[in-house]
């Protein structure tokens, strides 16, 4: 059994423990989105126009870097410049929805699967970017994993300027509109993992990658 077919069982005895059908109905779905669309939003906080440069600037506050490219065929050269600049292997896996891109030109030997134990960089796109946090928001999928930003030391992420909106609910608009639905794993990354549990002390790489590195394409 997946973990999707799990969920729904779980799903289907609650609605039973309610005395409701194992699924949704299509009216309860309808008054879902009817509900969704006259809530009005609690207040949110001031955001630039310039959601790009918010974007960076929160991302940078939690220890993520950044880098800039004018179009996705620069994105494997800013990779390999990065990577090589770090003093970290050019070997890496990646999503299949970047296999189109030149990585071997660039010098960056990339497989399309998901990692494995002793992989140690990822790269990855992402559904949508939150400028209020500096955070990716990440929807799995059989192309999307997310094992690919969490288990590799270095996570590396391909970020449409485009597809930077300004908070959280801006995110879940666009999630609702072009999925209708969210993915069995919805992720929130915001710069490397931490943790400051043992005396106060920030470490990095507590329970993920130890750094994030993100390729901005403009014109994307």
């Amino acid at each position: 059994m997946d973990t999707s077919d799990a969920r729904n069982r779980i799903f289907a005895r609650i609605r039973n423990a309610q005395h409701r059908p194992d699924a949704a109905r299509a009216n309860e779905q309808a008054a879902a989105e009817d509900y969704l669309a006259r809530h009005p939003q609690g207040p949110r906080p001031g955001m630039s126009a310039d959601l790009i440069a918010t974007f960076i600037d929160k991302a940078q506050a939690l220890s993520t870097t950044i880098s800039r490219v004018p179009s996705m065929n620069d994105v494997p050269p800013a990779a390999a410049t990065y990577l090589q600049a770090n003093g970290l292997t050019v070997q890496a896996v990646a999503w299949p929805t970047l296999r189109e891109l030149d990585w071997e030109s660039a010098g960056c030997r990339v497989e399309f699967r998901k990692p494995q134990g002793d992989d140690l960089v990822g790269i990855t796109g992402c559904f949508c970017a939150i400028a209020e946090t500096g955070a990716l928001m990440m929807m799995s999928g059989p192309e999307t994993f997310a094992s690919a930003t969490l288990l590799p030391e270095t996570h590396l992420a391909v970020v449409p300027a485009s597809r930077i909106v300004a908070g959280h609910e801006d995110g879940f608009a666009l999630m609702r509109s072009e999925r209708g639905q969210l993915s069995r794993a919805t992720n929130f990354i915001a710069g490397p993992s931490r943790t400051a549990d043992i005396e106060q002390t920030l470490v990095l790489g507590a329970h993920g990658p130890y750094r994030v590195h993100l390729i901005i394409v403009d014109g994307a």
